[in-house]
């Protein structure tokens, strides 16, 4: 199966039950022809945590809700959906700042969204991210 930048529909209605972020993330890849959801959940953004769970230079991988956060050396904050752009699999693995994918071993940067090691071939989706009152708030690119 070629590599594609967007998860398939069947990918994104089978982990949208347990991950309301990666459907936010995919939502935007569905063109109107392939039943594209519009429902408010699908656009609304999820509260992570306590932002301190986020270290300077580090990142965390929330697994309940396939999003990965970095905070870069100053203090800001990016966020990626971890659904792996080559077959859309959850990744569930974080060594330091590096996702690993379990499916075909597909390795990405968590503070780019870019690939460092294939099968895949397109950067992690990103997702807008803020840290409101103390807490880290993810969800659809504007």
């Amino acid at each position: 199966m070629p590599a594609r930048s967007c998860a398939s529909r069947r990918t994104v209605l089978r982990g949208a039950a347990a991950a309301p972020v990666a459907g936010l993330a995919l939502a935007a890849c569905s063109s109107p022809d392939e039943g594209g959801s519009s429902s408010s959940a699908a656009l609304e953004s999820v509260d992570l945590g306590k932002e301190s769970e986020v270290a300077k230079g580090g990142a965390k991988l929330y697994r309940d809700h396939n999003v990965v956060v970095s905070r870069d050396q100053d203090g800001g904050l990016k966020a990626y959906s971890t659904i792996c752009t080559h077959a859309g699999c959850p990744i569930n693995k974080l060594e330091g700042t590096t996702l690993i994918c379990p499916c075909h071993g597909s390795r990405f940067d968590a503070v780019t969204g870019k690939v460092v090691a294939a099968p895949a071939t397109e950067p992690l989706t990103e997702l807008a991210v803020k840290a409101d009152d103390g807490r880290i708030v993810a969800g659809p690119a504007n």
